[in-house]
Formats: C-alpha cells, structure tokens, sequence
C-alpha cells in the first residue's frame, strides 16, 4: 500500500484461513463459542470487501472430542499409527 494513498490494496488476491477447534472454542473451552464465530465472520466480511478471495479450512476435532480428550488422545496414540502417519 503506498503511504498517504488512501487506497488499501490487499497483498495477496486469494488466502487460505485456518481455523483450529481450540480457537473456536473461546472462553467456553468446547464447542463453537458463538461471539468469536460472529468476530471472525466480521473480519472475513471485512477482507472479501477488499475482492481477496477467502477460503476457509476448519479443524473439527476438538469440537467433536472435546479439548482435553483431544490432548490426551494425541499423546496415547499407538505407535501403529505414528507408523502409518510417516509414510
């Protein structure tokens, strides 16, 4: 963006946004926590309104499992599938 211009021009025309569970979650510690849904839809509005194409990502697995099972199940993987995920 050039100084004093008055003009914000975006530095990239498309962008990825991803989006854990956990931060989805907000104060509540679970779930979809609706004020921080409504904040990052405000800022997604707010950035396609500058023409950049957004597409969002969203990671389900702690709303799904719950934060502190998704901690513990992370660190109890069986060593089978730590396997599989290397290849």
């Amino acid at each position: 963006m050039a100084a004093g211009a008055g003009v914000v021009r975006p530095a990239y025309r498309r962008i990825v946004l991803k989006l854990s569970g956990e931060a989805l979650a907000g104060s509540q510690g679970y779930g979809i926590d609706p004020q921080v849904l409504e904040r990052i839809a405000i800022e997604v509005r707010d950035v396609t309104t500058l023409g950049v194409q957004v597409a969002i990502v969203i990671g389900g697995g702690n709303i799904f499992r719950g934060i502190a099972r998704a901690r513990a199940a992370w660190s109890a993987r069986p060593p089978t599938t730590w396997a599989c995920s290397r290849r």
